[in-house]
């Protein structure tokens, strides 16, 4: 009887079956692993060293762990963190931009970002997500908020 040759990535696959594997945040640890390394090039820190050990301790822990619900949830974490970094500052790039013919207030009530046309004076504004009315001045160059 003649034993059937299994090919190396279905070794691996079948190896991996039941565990983590690669997630958001195993990416973001290796590309950190990564630029300390690179930062290490040029320091030489022994330090620099242990941090990179720990985080490839973490990465191959995460990667080979059964405990898929744990991971899941820790990326979870993880990807919410991002997502609000992201968004910080994507409207940070939006201020940029159109800082010279837009005004960012937020709502009172919802506390969401709202843009709203660089115009002097005091201006009603009606929230579009909650329906809270509430005035907005705008004086050179600088904003007030009055209720």
């Amino acid at each position: 009887m003649r034993k059937e040759k299994v090919p190396f990535n279905e070794k691996i696959a079948r190896f991996m079956y039941g565990r983590n594997g690669m997630d958001g945040l195993n990416k973001f640890i290796f590309g950190f692993y990564i630029a300390l390394l690179v930062i290490n090039l040029i320091l030489k820190s022994f330090i620099l060293n242990y941090v990179e050990l720990v985080l490839v301790g973490i990465y191959i822990f995460r990667t080979m762990s059964k405990n898929i619900w744990k991971r899941q949830e820790e990326n979870r974490k993880y990807l919410k963190a991002q997502h609000k970094f992201t968004s910080w500052l994507k409207l940070q790039r939006s201020k940029w931009t159109d800082r010279k013919t837009k005004v960012y207030r937020r709502c009172p009530s919802c506390k969401k970002t709202l843009r709203l046309p660089r115009t002097k004076g005091a201006h009603g504004v009606n929230c579009p997500c909650c329906h809270h009315s509430f005035q907005v001045k705008v004086q050179l160059g600088t904003v007030s908020k009055s209720r």
